[in-house]
């Protein structure tokens, strides 16, 4: 009994507690970071700020940049060449996008909804700020321009630091991961991207198109992008609404039928009884000498009108007689008498 009444107690209390504390608006979007996530996007910030340094400063990565140049590992190992040659096509930004936002739309058709793609294309906007503004501010050249051997090539209008190919694959194929829907799917796709990525930016070094350092800072680049997407996800449903909105709206016009010319309606007067009517409006006289041309196709000569015409058949004549349509005495037939009147 005793302790049916404090585990009565107790929920009393915690129930009161709730009661108390104040609710949170169902609308308002508050972006949530992990503190795992919040901890590898500090880490990979200060990992992107430590190779600019390391570029900017002329330290031992721009020898380590120079010595990989000079090895040529093209010349090294020339039976790949070819395979590579079509690998780097995996972190170009055209093909890379079509491939991954045809495989999204098809996720937001299966599931009704415009995320997937809004999260692509979210995340390209991003790179495309990012890392278009980091090339052109530093300016560096890559290594077939290269002008004085042991420099960083900084500021000398190049577009190579940090790597394009690079952050591409990161972004493009971790964006998969990222919109994962299982546990097991993320894991295999995070690795599949990892891969993927690091093989584009080895191949770019093999190639002799970016140094290693480009690579690097590439790698970073786009790892804090794919790091920093829950920060974007309101405005990313935000989007979704307004464009769902504006779908629904284009869909009830097109619905909408289209309105008939009205036909106009006499309007009918109802009067109460007892109320005589008004008297017909009077035609004008039709002129005599409209009235006394006859019909062009009758032949010349004196005719009846049609109420002094009696039809005739064989049984007799079906018009009754009727004293206004007696014919006259003096064009009555020879022997014939004049019919009584009644």
């Amino acid at each position: 009994m005793r302790t049916e009444r404090n585990l009565t107690r107790r929920l009393d209390r915690v129930f009161a507690r709730l009661d108390r504390e104040p609710e949170r608006p169902a609308h308002i979007d508050v972006p949530r970071m992990s503190r795992h996530r919040v901890v590898l996007f500090s880490a990979t910030l200060a990992f992107y700020l430590a190779i600019v340094w390391a570029v900017v400063t002329t330290s031992w990565l721009v020898r380590l940049d120079w010595q990989v140049m000079f090895f040529r590992p093209y010349q090294q190992w020339p039976e790949i060449h070819a395979f590579l040659d079509y690998y780097v096509v995996l972190g170009q930004r055209g093909p890379t996008a079509v491939m991954v936002a045809s495989w999204l739309g098809w996720r937001s058709w299966r599931q009704h909804t415009l995320r997937p793609l809004l999260t692509l294309a979210a995340s390209l906007l991003l790179l495309n700020i990012t890392v278009g503004a980091a090339k052109i501010g530093m300016g560096r050249l890559g290594p077939h321009y290269a002008t004085v051997i042991g420099s960083n090539e900084m500021g000398l209008g190049g577009d190579i630091f940090p790597s394009g190919h690079t952050a591409n694959a990161v972004v493009t194929w971790g964006i998969l991961a990222y919109l994962a829907s299982t546990p097991r799917a993320r894991r295999w796709l995070s690795a599949l991207s990892a891969v993927t990525s690091l093989g584009v930016g080895l191949t770019t070094v093999y190639l002799g198109t970016h140094w290693l350092s480009d690579v690097l800072l590439g790698w970073a680049a786009g790892l804090l992008i794919l790091l920093a997407l829950p920060w974007c996800e309101p405005l990313i449903a935000r989007a979704e609404r307004r464009l769902l909105d504006l779908r629904d709206r284009w869909r009830a016009r097109r619905s909408r039928p289209v309105a008939e010319p009205a036909v106009p309606v006499t309007p009918v007067v109802l009067r109460p009884r007892g109320v005589p009517a008004e008297p017909a409006p009077v035609r004008e006289p039709v002129s005599s000498t409209r009235a006394s041309r006859g019909p062009v196709h009758l032949a010349p000569g004196p005719h009846t009108a049609r109420s002094e015409r009696t039809p005739v058949t064989p049984v007799g004549s079906r018009r009754p007689p009727h004293a206004d349509r007696v014919p006259h005495a003096d064009r009555l037939p020879r022997g014939a008498s004049q019919p009584a009147r009644p």
